[in-house]
C-alpha cells in the first residue's frame, strides 16, 4: 500500500469512527486508539502535504483565524415557521390546507431544537459552506467553525445527491453546557445563562481552534435542491442518516392532527429527558409535492407550524415606566423590572406595547407583576398580581408629550399607539430611519452600523439617509474610535450600496407600512420612484395587495416636501431610484390581468421558476382555483380536485409547454 493509499484509508476509518461515536452513540473502538490513527493521519500528512483535503477529520481540531465573517446569500431562502399553541389553532391550520390540497394529508412531527439554525451546502458528497440563518436571505459563512463539529459529516456515504443544502440547528447539549459553567466556575469566570445563546455564541468565535474545545452538536432536519431522491418529508429524514447525518429518531409519521397532538402531548411531559433543550414540535406536512401545492407566505411555509409549549412565567417588580421614540414616531412604553431569570436569561426590561395595554392591565410602578417569554423574543407582562400592590399607588398616567424632543403627541382615530409628529426635528426618529435605510434587507452598507449612525447624527454630519452619500473620509476620521482604515471602508461601502435594486431602496425609504414584499410590489408596477410619486390613490389601489391604508401612506410620503428632496438628493447622487434595464428586459406585460394557479409536477421548469415567469410577465400567480382564476397550468399528477373544480368553474387548464408558448 502506497502513502496515499494508507492516508486515505485512515481517513475512511475515522471518519466511520466518527459517525458511530458522534452520530449513533455507538463507538467501536477505544479513545486511545482513536487518537493514534489520527496523529498518524495528522503525521502523514504533514509530510505529504501533495495529499492535502480540506475535509480530512485531522481539521476538526480547527486553527483557522476569522476576523469578518463574510455575508452569503441562501441558495434557497431559510423561512421562519408560524406559531401555534392550542390544539384549536393546529385544527384550523389543517382545514387551510385540506381545501388547498388534494388526497389524505399525513404529518412529520418533529422536536423544534432549541439552538442556531444552519444550512448546510454539500457538492459531490463533500461539505462546501456552512451559512447562519441570518435575515432567511442571507447569513454569514461560518464553515471554518462547523467543520468543526464531530457530529457534522464532512464527507457523506452512500447514494447522496450530486448538489443539495441541509437544515438543521447547532446546539449544546445540557450535559456540555454543564461541563463548560463547571469549568469557569474554577477559574472564577461569569457563567454563561443558557446553552442556546453560548452555542450560537459559539459559531462567531475568530478562533476555530477554541471552537473546536467546546462540544457543539448538530442535529438535521430538512434538505432542499431542485431535484430530491424521494417524495416525503419522512423519508428525506431517513435518508440523511443514511448519508450520515445526525437526525434524532424522534421524529413520527402521524396520520391525523390526533397523532399529532398525542406526540405533542407526550414531549410536553418528556421534554426534560432529552439530552438537550427543545421548546415546541414542528409539523409538516408529509408530502413533498403538497408542500409544493401549499407554497409559502412572505415569512413562512403554509405546509408548517410551530406549535410552543407553554411560556415560561415569572414575577418581579416593575420599578419604573419609561418610554421609546421609534422611526416612525411611535411612542412604545417600556417596564423596567427587578432583574429576574427567566428561560435562561435575566430579564430587565418588558415591552407594554401601548396606553390601551396599561389601561387594560391596570399596570401601575411598583406592582408585582407576571412576566412571560412565549413566541416574542421581548418578554412581555401579561398580568398584575394585585394582592402585593402598594397601598395608595397612583394610576399610571400616559405621557402627553415626547420623552425626546417634547412635541405633543398625537394619536389617530382607530390606532393603539400615539406618535411624536416632530418627523423632522426628533432625534430618535431621524437615527432609526437612517438605521433602517442601512440595514440589510435595503442598503446593506458594509462598515456602517447602528451605533454609527448615532454617532454621525449627534455629531451633526448627518440628518438625512441622504447626506450619507455627501460624507467624505476627512468627515468621519475625527469622530471617536474612527480609524482611517475604517473611515474609508465606510465611504466605500456607501459608494458600493448605489448598485442596491430600486425595491431594496424603496424598502430602505421607511414608508410606513411599505414592508419588503409591498416595495418590491410597488417597484415592479411604477417601475421609477417619479412614477411613483404622482400615483394617485386609486392607481395605487389598482396594485395587488396594496389597500387604502398602504395607499394613503405613499401618498402622504410623497407630499411633504422634505421627503422629494431627499429623495432628488438620492437621485442626484446615482442611488438606484428605478428598475435596471437588465431586470426591465426580463419583464412583459403579456400575461397583464390573468391569474394562474400551478398545479403538479413540472419537467422543463422548476415550480418555482414557472411562478416567476408568471410574475415577471405580469400575471399574478394564486394558491386555489375560484371563478376569477383565468388558466391552471397543469403537470403531472394534478390534484383530481383541482381538476374537477376548474372545468366545473369553465377555468381552461394549459400544459407546461402551452403556457411557455404563451410566454414565447
Amino acid at each position: 500500500m502506497n502513502i496515499e493509499q494508507q492516508i486515505t484509508q485512515l481517513r475512511d476509518e475515522l471518519r466511520e469512527h466518527n459517525y458511530n461515536y458522534y452520530v449513533l452513540d455507538s463507538p467501536t473502538i477505544s479513545d486511545f486508539e482513536f487518537d493514534q490513527k489520527l496523529k498518524l493521519l495528522q503525521k502523514l500528512e504533514a509530510e505529504n502535504p501533495q495529499f492535502f483535503d480540506s475535509n480530512s477529520p485531522t481539521l476538526r481540531v480547527g486553527g483557522e483565524i476569522t476576523k469578518n465573517f463574510e455575508t452569503v446569500p441562501h441558495r434557497f431562502r431559510m423561512y421562519s415557521l408560524d406559531n401555534s399553541y392550542s390544539k384549536e389553532d393546529l385544527e384550523d391550520w389543517e382545514t387551510r390546507i385540506k381545501k388547498m390540497v388534494d388526497g389524505a394529508v399525513e404529518y412529520t412531527c418533529e422536536l423544534k431544537y432549541d439552538g442556531a439554525s444552519m444550512s448546510l451546502t454539500y457538492e459531490h458528497g463533500k461539505l462546501i459552506k456552512a451559512v447562519t440563518r441570518g435575515d432567511g436571505v442571507q447569513g454569514d459563512d461560518v464553515t471554518t467553525n462547523v467543520k468543526t463539529i464531530k457530529s457534522v459529516p464532512l464527507q457523506l456515504k452512500g447514494d447522496y445527491p450530486e448538489s443539495f443544502d441541509i437544515r438543521g440547528e447547532i446546539i449544546l447539549p445540557l450535559a456540555g453546557f454543564a461541563k463548560m459553567n463547571e469549568e469557569r466556575l474554577e477559574v472564577g469566570e461569569e457563567l454563561y445563562r443558557n446553552p442556546r445563546n453560548t452555542a450560537s455564541g459559539s459559531l462567531k468565535l475568530q478562533d476555530s481552534a477554541e471552537v473546536a474545545k467546546r462540544p457543539l452538536d448538530c442535529l438535521l432536519y430538512s434538505l432542499k435542491a431542485d431535484r430530491l431522491p424521494f417524495k416525503t418529508q419522512f423519508e428525506g429524514l431517513q435518508k440523511a442518516r443514511e448519508w450520515g447525518f445526525k437526525v434524532p429518531n424522534e421524529a413520527k409519521l402521524a396520520k391525523s392532527i390526533d397523532e399529532v397532538l398525542e406526540y405533542i402531548n407526550y414531549w410536553d411531559i418528556h421534554r426534560h429527558d432529552l439530552p438537550y433543550e427543545i421548546d415546541g414540535v414542528v409539523v409538516k406536512v408529509n408530502n413533498l409535492q403538497q408542500q409544493e401545492e401549499l407554497g409559502y407566505t412572505a415569512k413562512a411555509p403554509r405546509w408548517a407550524m410551530a406549535y410552543k409549549f407553554k411560556a415560561e412565567q415569572v414575577t418581579t417588580v416593575l420599578n419604573e415606566i419609561t418610554y421609546q421614540v421609534g422611526r416612525t414616531g411611535a411612542i412604545t412604553p417600556v417596564a423596567n423590572l427587578e432583574p429576574v431569570e427567566l428561560a435562561g436569561t435575566i430579564v430587565k426590561r418588558a415591552s407594554l406595547h401601548n396606553a390601551d395595554q396599561i389601561e387594560k392591565l391596570d399596570i401601575r410602578e411598583g406592582d408585582t407583576v407576571f412576566v412571560e417569554k412565549g413566541g416574542e423574543i421581548i418578554p412581555k407582562i401579561v398580568a398584575v398580581e394585585f394582592s402585593k400592590r402598594p397601598i395608595h399607588s397612583p394610576p399610571t398616567l400616559y405621557i402627553t408629550h415626547c420623552p425626546e424632543c417634547e412635541t405633543k403627541l398625537v394619536r389617530k382615530e382607530g390606532e393603539a399607539q400615539h406618535y411624536c409628529p416632530n418627523f423632522e426635528g426628533c432625534p430618535p426618529q431621524i437615527i432609526g430611519r437612517i438605521q433602517h435605510f442601512i440595514s440589510r434587507k435595503a442598503m446593506d452598507i458594509e462598515g456602517l452600523g447602528g451605533e454609527t449612525v448615532a454617532l454621525f447624527v449627534n455629531n451633526k454630519l448627518i440628518n438625512t439617509y441622504a447626506d450619507l452619500y455627501e460624507l467624505k473620509t476627512e468627515d468621519v476620521i475625527p469622530l471617536e474610535r474612527m480609524a482611517e482604515k475604517s473611515a474609508e471602508n465606510l465611504v466605500n461601502g456607501i459608494e458600493a450600496s448605489k448598485q442596491i435594486p430600486f425595491e431594496r431602496v424603496l424598502f430602505g425609504l421607511g414608508i410606513r407600512y411599505v414592508g419588503e414584499t409591498v416595495a418590491k410590489k410597488l417597484a415592479k408596477h411604477f417601475k421609477t420612484i417619479d412614477a411613483l410619486a404622482v400615483a394617485t390613490f386609486e392607481e395605487l389601489i389598482a396594485v395587488d395587495e396594496i389597500g387604502d391604508r398602504i395607499a394613503e401612506s405613499v401618498i402622504t410620503f410623497f407630499a411633504s416636501e422634505e421627503n422629494r428632496e431627499t429623495i432628488q438628493r438620492l437621485k442626484n447622487r446615482g442611488v438606484q431610484l428605478e428598475i435596471s434595464a437588465e431586470k426591465l428586459a426580463n419583464q412583459t406585460d403579456k400575461l397583464q390581468g390573468n391569474i394562474f394557479v400551478v398545479s403538479g409536477v413540472f419537467t422543463q421548469v422548476s415550480r418555482d421558476e414557472l411562478k416567476k415567469l408568471i410574475e415577471d410577465n405580469g400575471g399574478k400567480v394564486s394558491s386555489s382555483i375560484s371563478s376569477k382564476t383565468n388558466y391552471v397550468v397543469a403537470g403531472d399528477n394534478m390534484g383530481p380536485s383541482k381538476k374537477t373544480k376548474a372545468e366545473t368553474l369553465g377555468v381552461a387548464i394549459i400544459s407546461e409547454d402551452d403556457f411557455l408558448k404563451m410566454i414565447a
